[in-house]
């Protein structure tokens, strides 16, 4: 995006560029509804742009009343201010035209422009009805439309009329009909719907304003795939037909491609890479969770290895790879415009058709609490995009998309794509994930400030369900003067057969995995529940307790007593609980797919009162969700979600000789939780502080492993919602 005039009227008024999905282009501008056009009119978007633009307004009883004529003074105040004529002090020969009247200056316009006449030479009529064939021949005048050879359908036409070459050369160029198959009717009124809606297509094909045509960039995207393979073939197949169409589309993934499912478990990324090269990504930047192995004994060599072997870029601008061994080499803090597949770039420009689209990329800086970067560094994203944009623009690209991994509405504290847009000019389009949101529609930002242009967010939900597709139409000067987007259902497409084939190479043995069972038996399905799933529930996982959550932080309390008997209590961060076991025998493939990150059993020595902390800290988001929120055992506490945060945590009791006792803030523990979370995880840094301490034992069992033997041992599993955490202002 580049600062510039905006063109003169707009170049997508009635459609935009041709579009990837049939949806209607939309002009940016804030729209003003008025209350006799409904969203469904035909000429709504015509309308709403038009009145957005100060073109056309409505009465005082908030109509435009669309089927009521038009005047020659409105038709003159339309015309004037869509061609934007400059002010004239040519006198005027009408009579009854009074030199303060409110359409006197767009008659001065018109007329010195030779766009309109009089009734007679000193009669203007401005308040008499426009009839279709005057407002045929403003238009052929106004617009400079050439005539053609045409036979005309209509009976009631004079042959040897003024009109006739106005009409012909509308009729000619698909502009206007008749009120029937043989009846133009050239001395009816014309309505002020009719009006706007002819003016609209008559500009859109024939206006000359603009010297340079504008340039259409056509994206396709996704987000959050999380290792969900099994569609991926109908995804393929989406792909494929968009190119069709539009062979020049982008194609662009705004991370968490990896873990999720058996598919990274089996493979750690490979899987999912293999489709991503068939697919011929353009590029890619990095979700939280790409992070995921870093505290595993092979560090990020499996991040190295999906990236070295991406037959694509990676975009990254605000990570810091410099310190890690297997990153450090990948990443290059330049913008180029010759970027090599499997290497990390702070931001690329590619070309298409001639045009040079900017490419940056960002991380939420949340990663360093919700995964395992190690000595990867993550910077302030605002500063950051403010220097990738100027780099950008510096190697001649206006037009700038932000590829993004910091959630559409998240914490704006830390960072999100709503506040990236307000905060940084130039990023034209934001291509997000993190947050998982279903945007069925673009969204536009636009800061207060009035030299910002608008900024277009796209993201499409998670698990590949959807192909995003995103137009945009720009002027010459990089300024966004269109769009349409949709997302594509993926549930809803024909495998490809080629995919199809790559996944059978894969899916073997996670099947074989998946159907492995572990011993022990679910009486009924044990759900995952989250706000974001079909349902008008508030309960989470994030946000309350769950009989899945009591049955996980059981099995850790009973492993840890194995290797430290003072072990009293167990607490899992929510986010780590990714999915719902079903009824019947519980298989590998469950267990793997509930907790797919490969953690590790730790215990903690804390204070009760350092407990309470945490609790506090678990807590701070309610109602609202959060991946930090605890699964316990051993314990019990209450809160209030309607209280202020710091505040909230009520009575705390710990579980002690078979019954529950109020917690001594001054007495030691020993807690049991996962190394993530014992490390500092998801924000604990009451965690962080006993770990720095050396306060914190990694026992090294896969909390997997352990659940898996947990319910082996116990055989018949029936976990229930027991009254460990209460929200007393549910009470």
């Amino acid at each position: 995006m580049k600062k510039g005039t905006n063109p003169k009227a707009a170049a997508a008024v009635v459609a935009a560029t041709a579009a990837l999905v049939a949806a209607p282009a939309i002009q940016l501008a804030d729209s003003i509804h008025f209350t006799d056009v409904a969203e469904d009119h035909p000429y709504y978007e015509v309308i709403s742009d038009f009145s957005s633009k100060g073109i056309i307004s409505g009465y005082g009883d908030g109509e435009l009343k669309l089927n009521k004529s038009i005047s020659r003074a409105e038709v003159s105040i339309i015309l004037s201010k869509i061609l934007e004529l400059d002010s004239d002090n040519t006198a005027l020969p009408f009579t009854d035209v009074e030199p303060d009247a409110w359409y006197t200056d767009s008659i001065k316009k018109l007329f010195s422009n030779d766009i309109i006449i009089g009734k007679n030479a000193s009669i203007f009529a401005p308040e008499t009805e426009v009839t279709r064939a005057e407002f045929a021949q403003m238009l052929l005048t106004a617009y400079d439309i050439p005539t053609e050879e045409t036979t005309l359908p209509f009976t009631d036409l004079n042959s040897e009329a003024w009109y006739m070459p106005a009409v012909t050369a509308l009729y000619a160029n698909g502009l206007i009909k008749g009120i029937d198959e043989n009846t133009f009717a050239p001395d009816q009124p014309l309505t002020r719907g009719d009006a706007v809606w002819l003016l609209a297509n008559t500009h859109k094909q024939f206006s000359n304003i603009d010297e340079e045509e504008g340039f259409s960039l056509s994206i396709m995207h996704t987000n959050d795939i999380h290792s969900h393979l099994d569609d991926i073939p109908k995804l393929v197949t989406a792909v494929n037909e968009v190119r069709q169409e539009m062979p020049d589309a982008l194609l662009l993934d705004a991370g968490d491609v990896n873990t999720g499912t058996l598919y990274f478990h089996e493979y750690k990324g490979q899987a999912e890479l293999a489709f991503m090269n068939l697919m011929k990504y353009d590029a890619m930047t990095f979700g939280n969770h790409e992070f995921d192995q870093g505290s595993s004994n092979e560090g990020h060599k499996a991040l190295y290895d999906f990236v070295t072997d991406a037959n694509f870029p990676f975009v990254s601008s605000n990570i810091n790879f410099s310190k890690n061994q297997y990153m450090g080499d990948l990443f290059s803090d330049i913008s180029t415009d010759t970027p090599n597949d499997g290497e990390i770039y702070n931001s690329i420009v590619k070309e298409v058709n001639g045009e040079k689209i900017g490419i940056f990329g960002l991380t939420t800086e949340e990663t360093v609490d919700i995964s395992s970067p190690g000595d990867i560094e993550f910077e302030n994203y605002l500063n950051a995009a403010e220097e990738a944009v100027q780099e950008l623009e510096a190697q001649g690209a206006d037009k700038i998309i932000a590829l993004t991994h910091i959630g559409f509405d998240d914490n704006p504290a830390i960072d999100n794509d709503q506040q990236l847009a307000a905060n940084i000019e130039g990023i034209d389009i934001i291509v997000g994930g993190h947050s998982h949101t279903e945007l069925a529609e673009p969204v536009v930002v636009t800061s207060d400030a009035e030299d910002m242009e608008p900024t277009i967010i796209v993201q499409a939900y998670q698990y590949a369900n959807f192909l995003g597709t995103l137009d945009v139409e720009f002027d010459e000067n990089g300024v966004i003067t269109g769009y349409a987007g949709d997302l594509i259902e993926i549930a809803e497409q024909e495998d490809d057969p080629e995919a199809l084939a790559l996944l059978a190479t894969y899916s073997e043995k996670v099947e074989m995995v998946k159907n492995e069972e572990s011993g022990g038996v679910a009486e009924a399905e044990l759900p995952n529940p989250r706000i974001s799933d079909d349902s008008d529930s508030s309960i989470s996982v994030r946000n309350s307790e769950t009989a899945l959550g009591n049955l996980i932080t059981d099995g850790m309390l009973s492993k840890a007593k194995e290797y430290n008997p003072d072990t009293s209590i167990a607490v899992q961060n929510s986010g780590g609980i990714r999915t719902f076991i079903d009824k019947g025998p519980i298989t590998i493939g469950e267990i793997l797919t509930v907790m797919p990150f490969g953690n590790t059993l730790a215990l903690m020595e804390l204070k009760g009162s350092e407990l309470k902390e945490a609790l506090e800290h678990s807590v701070s988001q309610t109602p609202n969700e959060s991946g930090g929120f605890l699964q316990v055992s051993g314990m019990k506490f209450t809160y209030d979600s309607s209280a202020e945060t710091g505040n909230k945590v009520g009575t705390v009791e710990v579980m002690q000789d078979g019954e529950y006792v109020e917690l001594d803030e001054n007495k030691t523990y020993i807690v049991a939780t996962n190394a993530f979370a014992a490390k500092g995880g998801d924000g604990f840094d009451t965690f962080a502080k006993a770990y720095e301490e050396g306060r914190v034992t990694d026992l090294g069992l896969s909390d997997w492993e352990n659940f898996r033997d947990y319910v082996a041992e116990l055989g018949t599993v029936n976990p229930s919602i027991e009254g460990r955490i209460v929200d007393t202002a549910n009470q």
